[in-house]
């Protein structure tokens, strides 16, 4: 029997999710772009925020705040069939695409939301793929830098500032 998911009222969530036999789903942009756009079309469907997200090629992860009563299963179980759907439509394939269900931890402080947003802004950075997080495209920081705020919301200058300026003093 599986573990009852901790849902806390008004919370944000580190939520991540892996492919399926550890596939390497998100190799192109093309595939990256598809899950960003599944995630833009649930956000007119379902209200919730997304401060940080990363794809990396075989998983993602997101800060996810739901609003409202908008339930985290609903919203990610609707993000994650839309994708797989598209996804098997555009290669032909059928099944699981996702290895299991997501993955999901309540953030109960700012010291342990600062640390996952740091720590999502990095995966890239600790895989070896890029020297620095704000080189990598398909990571909320260097959407915030662009300019690109489709799917994130922004957190305050000074929030972004002490962020780059910890992710470049680690640069060095």
């Amino acid at each position: 029997m599986r573990k009852p998911r901790e849902l806390v009222e008004g919370a944000s969530y580190h939520v991540f999710a892996r492919a399926n036999r550890q596939e390497m789903i998100f190799v192109t942009a093309e595939i990256k772009d598809l899950f960003l756009d599944t995630v833009r079309k649930a956000k007119r469907k379902f209200r919730f925020s997304i401060n940080n997200f990363c794809i990396m090629g075989n998983h993602f992860h997101m800060i996810i705040k739901p609003l409202d009563s908008y339930d985290l299963s609903r919203i990610m179980q609707w993000i994650l069939s839309m994708f797989a759907r598209e996804y098997n439509k555009k290669f032909g394939y059928t099944g699981h695409v996702w290895y299991d269900r997501f993955s999901s931890k309540a953030i109960r402080s700012f010291h342990q939301f600062l640390l996952t947003f740091l720590y999502i802004a990095n995966n890239p950075v600790k895989a070896g793929i890029v020297r620095a997080a704000t080189d990598y495209k398909y990571n909320g920081i260097t959407y915030f830098q662009k300019g690109k705020l489709s799917i994130l919301e922004r957190p305050p200058n000074k929030f972004l500032i002490t962020v780059i300026s910890h992710l470049n003093h680690n640069r060095r």
